[in-house]
C-alpha cells in the first residue's frame, strides 16, 4: 500500500513512521521547505520517543519520502491543524479544505481519503464530501471518504497509535470498511466502524470531558484560595472515594486539542452547550489567577519561569497558557525562561534563569523540575521562593518558601 500523508507534524509524522515500519510506501507532505529537506535527510523536528529511528531507517530504505506536493497513492490521510475562529468559536476548516484540494489532481477511482484532523460535527458530510463530489467522484463507490480522529498522548504516540482503539467514521458503510483496511496495517486495538458525524463528535467529546473535569479542579482551587482551605488536601481526600477522580488544578489548559475542540461543539449549539462554554471560560481564566497570586507573592523583581510546554516531558507548546502568563507579567517583572524540552535561543539555563531571581514560577510538569537543585537555587536567588502551579514539588528545604494550590490562601 502507498500512503500519502498531508501534514508532517505531531500526528502526521508518527503515523507515517508506523506505515513505513509496516511495509508501506509513504509520501509525507508539508509546506515547510526546511522541514522537507531535513526529513529527507532523516532529521525530525518533533520530540517524540521512537520516531527519529524509524524515519531515519525508512529514508535509508527509500520507503519514506518527504515532499512539498502530493503524489498518487492508494490512501490519502489529512493531518493538518484545525484552529478555531475566535469571533464565533467555530472550527476553521481552511487548512483541511486546502489539503483536500491539493490531492485532487492525484486522486484515482478506488482511492481512500481519511481526515484525521479534529473537526466539528457534520464537517465531513457538509463541507469535505462536496469537494470530491464536484470532481465527479461518487463517495462510497469510486472514492472512499472517512473521518478517523487521532486519540493519542504526546510522549506515548507510537504506543497509543498501535494499541488504542480506533474510531473509523465512514461517510458510507463501505467507506468505513475501506478506511479500516488502511489502519489494519498497524493498529492492534479495536477498529470501531461508525458514521463520520459520530466519529467527529466522539473525538470532540473526549477532549471536552477532560476540559470540563480540569475546569472543576481549577474552580475548586479558586474557591479554596478564597475561603482558606488546602485544595490539594481536598482533592487527595475526595479521590479516596472509589467513584471520585478529581483532576489536578493548574495554570490553564493548552494543546491543540483540549483548548480548542470543546468550542467546536459549543459553536454548533451555543444555547445548549452551557457547561462546555463555562468550563472553557474557567480554564481560560487560570493565567490571570496565577498572575494575581504572583503579584501577591512579590510586587516586583525577577521571575524565573520554568516550563512553557503545555504538557510535561514534551516540546509541544501549542496553545500553552504559559505564554499568556509570561506576557501578563512581563510589563512589571524581569522574566527569564528555562525549558529543557524546547529549543529557543531566548531561553536560558536553570542557573542563569535563577540568578538574582526573586521567584521561581513552575508552569509545566517536566520531570526535570520535580527534583530541582535546591543548593543552586538558594545560592543564586535573591529570595528563595517557588510558586508551583503544577503541584509537582512535594518538599523543599526549610530556607525555601513553597507556594502551590494548597496554601495560596495564606496570601489573602
Amino acid at each position: 500500500m502507498k500512503v500519502c500523508i498531508i501534514g508532517q507534524g505531531y500526528i502526521g509524522l508518527p503515523t507515517a513512521a508506523l506505515f513505513c515500519r509496516n511495509h508501506c510506501e509513504v509520501v509525507g507532505v508539508d509546506i515547510s521547505e526546511e522541514m522537507i529537506k531535513n526529513l529527507n535527510n532523516g532529521i525530525i523536528h518533533i520530540e517524540e520517543p521512537g520516531i527519529a529511528d524509524i524515519i531515519k531507517k525508512a529514508v535509508e530504505q527509500k520507503v519514506y519520502t518527504a515532499s512539498l506536493t502530493p503524489e498518487k497513492a492508494d490512501a490519502f490521510i489529512i493531518t493538518v491543524p484545525t484552529p478555531y475562529i475566535a469571533e464565533n468559536y467555530s472550527c476553521d476548516l481552511s487548512y483541511v479544505i486546502t489539503a483536500c484540494e491539493s490531492i485532487l489532481p492525484y486522486l484515482e477511482k478506488g482511492n481512500i481519503v481519511i481526515i484525521e484532523s479534529t473537526i466539528a460535527p457534520m464537517s465531513t458530510d457538509e463541507t469535505i464530501k462536496p469537494i470530491f463530489e464536484k470532481e465527479g467522484f461518487t463517495i462510497g463507490k469510486d472514492l472512499y471518504l472517512a473521518h478517523c480522529p487521532e486519540r493519542v498522548l504526546p510522549g506515548k504516540i507510537i504506543e497509543e497509535l498501535i494499541h488504542n482503539d480506533r474510531i473509523i467514521g465512514g461517510v458510507t458503510p463501505e467507506c468505513a470498511i475501506k478506511a479500516s483496511e488502511v489502519y489494519g496495517q498497524f493498529v492492534k486495538g479495536d477498529l470501531m466502524l461508525t458514521e463520520a458525524k459520530t466519529a467527529e463528535l466522539s473525538k470532540c467529546m473526549e477532549n471536552t470531558f477532560r476540559d470540563v473535569n480540569i475546569a472543576l479542579a481549577n474552580e475548586l482551587a479558586k474557591i479554596c484560595a478564597e475561603i482558606g482551605v488546602n485544595a490539594l488536601d481536598v482533592i487527595e481526600m475526595a479521590n479516596k472515594h472509589p467513584r471520585v477522580n478529581l483532576h489536578s488544578p493548574g495554570p490553564g489548559v493548552g494543546g491543540h486539542c483540549l483548548a480548542i475542540d470543546p468550542y467546536f461543539i459549543y459553536a454548533k449549539a451555543p444555547e445548549t452547550a452551557k457547561i462546555i462554554k463555562l468550563a472553557r471560560d474557567t480554564n481560560n481564566s487560570m493565567p490571570e489567577f496565577v498572575c494575581s497570586y504572583v503579584k501577591k507573592i512579590i510586587p516586583n523583581g525577577k521571575i524565573a519561569v520554568l516550563g512553557v510546554s503545555y504538557k510535561g516531558n514534551t516540546g509541544d507548546d501549542r496553545e500553552s497558557p504559559a505564554y499568556e502568563i509570561i506576557a501578563e507579567l512581563s510589563s512589571d517583572y524581569e522574566i527569564a525562561i528555562h525549558d529543557p524540552h524546547i529549543d529557543n535561543p531566548n531561553f536560558v539555563s536553570l542557573e542563569e534563569a535563577t540568578e538574582d531571581a526573586d521567584l521561581i514560577l513552575i508552569l509545566c510538569d517536566h520531570d526535570e523540575f520535580k527534583n530541582l537543585d535546591y543548593d543552586l537555587i538558594s545560592k543564586n536567588m535573591t529570595s528563595a521562593i517557588i510558586f508551583d502551579t503544577k503541584n509537582i514539588i512535594k518538599e523543599v528545604p526549610s530556607e525555601i518558601k513553597l507556594f502551590n494550590y494548597g496554601n495560596l490562601y495564606e496570601l489573602n
